[in-house]
């Protein structure tokens, strides 16, 4: 089924969010507002998502509409990934998730690893920065850029966290089932290719 009614919705809750932060005339803002409405009303009727639950993302959200920012570990230990299981799906990613404000993306990833696994890492490299509308992840409200990190384990011991039922590393031809809104199988096969191929370049988008 084409996705485009998602692209629709969200630039439609874009737009709608810009001239609320923007607008100072009354008329405007009550289009802008139901604008807004219109743009949750199409995720409603393609998702399996209440409307006050849409409701409440969209109107949470204040200033001028900017892509959100997901950050991931990439962390090889002999051949095989790190890879944790997520207690919300009971599948598995690559440790990570929100970039947190005051934070760079490095310091997020350290962050985020330690808090999913309790390994101590140091960020190396980035490999990819990716618009998640231009791969295969299922359809959310929200528009991500994802940061994907190399890193190099220095200390700790596998460990679950609050987000995490399960640590483990895992071979490039016996990946775990994945969960899709975080991680695809191509962007671990892309990962995979900076194992072999360490002077790769970075990839975007």
């Amino acid at each position: 089924m084409s996705m485009k009614w998602l692209d629709w919705a969200k630039r439609i809750q874009a737009l709608s969010q810009s001239g609320l932060a923007f607008s100072k005339d009354l008329y405007d803002i009550e289009r802008y507002e139901e604008l807004r409405e219109i743009s949750a009303e199409i995720m409603a009727e393609h998702t399996n998502l209440e409307i006050n639950i849409i409701n409440d993302l969209f109107t949470n959200e204040t200033g001028y509409q900017t892509p959100k920012v997901d950050v991931r570990g990439v962390v090889f230990k002999n051949g095989k990934i790190l890879m944790v299981k997520e207690n919300i799906d009971n599948q598995w990613a690559l440790p990570g998730g929100f970039c947190d404000v005051g934070m760079s993306p490095s310091e997020n990833v350290v962050k985020e690893i330690k808090e999913e696994s309790n390994y101590d890492v140091n960020p190396v490299k980035l490999i990819a920065l990716l618009d998640k509308n231009k791969h295969p992840h299922p359809p959310e409200a929200y528009h991500y850029y994802k940061v994907f990190i190399l890193c190099e384990i220095i200390g700790g011991e596998p460990a679950t966290g609050l987000e995490t039922s399960q640590v483990e590393f895992f071979s490039e031809h016996n990946l775990p089932p994945l969960s899709e809104n975080r991680n695809t199988v191509t962007q671990l096969k892309m990962v995979f290719d900076f194992l072999r191929n360490p002077e790769k370049e970075a990839i975007f988008d």
